[in-house]
Order: structure tokens, then sequence, then C-alpha cells
């Protein structure tokens, strides 16, 4: 099983542009700009971090989980399919 995914390179550039930009609202933060200004950014860094953090556990899920268990009867998928479904509302 291995640890790297498809979806890691853009997990990755997401990452990168999330610090990025975590640097700019420290930067708003040190150059004394607007509360409003600095939470509205800290929420963009939040979300697309949070929705990096999706991406890897749904990959993990398509992935590691799909090799670990292997074909499994329509009927026995049930509750791996169900998992995987409520995981979109991390």
């Amino acid at each position: 099983m291995s640890g790297k995914h498809e979806t890691h390179g853009d997990i990755v550039k997401r990452l990168k542009r999330s610090n990025g930009h975590l640097r700019g609202v420290i930067e708003m933060i040190e150059q004394g700009r607007s509360c409003l200004d600095i939470a509205q950014q800290l929420h963009a860094v939040e979300k697309a971090i949070s929705e990096a953090k999706k991406t890897l556990i749904r990959d993990h899920l398509d992935h590691c989980l799909e090799e670990t268990v292997g074909p499994l009867p329509k009927a026995e998928r049930r509750s791996i399919d169900e998992f995987k479904e409520i995981t979109r509302y991390l």
C-alpha cells in the first residue's frame, strides 16, 4: 500500500498557497490592518486547509481502504460506502 496518491500533488499546491496566504495575514496583523480584513483572510486560509484535509481523507478512503478491504459483494459494501459518503460532511 503506497503512501503517495494522485491527489497529493494538488494537496501540496493548495497547502503551499495557504502557507503564502497565511504569511500575508501575519503581515496584515503586523501592519495593524482592520480586524475584519484579517478575519476574512484567516477564514480563507482556514477553508483552504480544511479542503486539503478533506481531499486527503477522501483519497485515503478511496484508495487505501479499498486496497485493504478488497472486493466485496454489494451487500457487504454498504457500510463502507456509507462511511465514505458520510465523510463528505467533515
